[in-house]
């Protein structure tokens, strides 16, 4: 398991914007990752304040976290480096997910060339699938 301050060594992401918890493992070109959803997020204040839910487009942003991650933590010289996201396909939602659940992303490498990655994601609450997606980055410069 990798804890948020590896998490953070790796990531450039910072409150309010790291959205994953946990790598519960790296295995070449898997990752699985958590996020524990509160209803302290921010976000649930506006979305919705009778029927809060996790925006979906959080969902997906986390799934990518989670990918970039996996691209980003075999790169040793990260320095000067980002992972930007580039592209979504395929991307659907099964269910909300609301506060007390917990994301489980599954994401493998499906194309990596030097400075460019197309992962599929899944994100699960209780085995469930709640979201899918394929995604895109690419390597650059800050």
């Amino acid at each position: 398991m990798i804890d948020i301050s590896k998490i953070m060594e790796v990531l450039p992401h910072r409150y309010p914007f790291l959205l994953i918890d946990r790598i519960l493992e790296v295995d070449g070109n898997r990752v699985r990752a958590i996020k524990n959803v509160t209803i302290n997020e921010a976000f649930f204040g506006g979305h919705f304040p009778q029927r809060p839910v996790m925006p979906g487009v959080l969902i997906v942003e986390a799934m990518a976290q989670a990918g970039g991650f996996l691209l980003f933590h075999s790169i040793e010289e990260r320095e000067g480096k980002l992972i930007y996201f580039t592209g979504i396909d395929n991307c659907r939602f099964r269910r909300p997910v609301v506060p007390g659940d917990q994301l489980i992303f599954e994401v493998e490498v499906t194309t990596r060339r030097r400075t460019f990655a197309k992962t599929h994601g899944r994100a699960l609450v209780d085995g469930d699938v709640v979201c899918e997606a394929d995604l895109m980055s690419a390597l650059g410069g800050v």
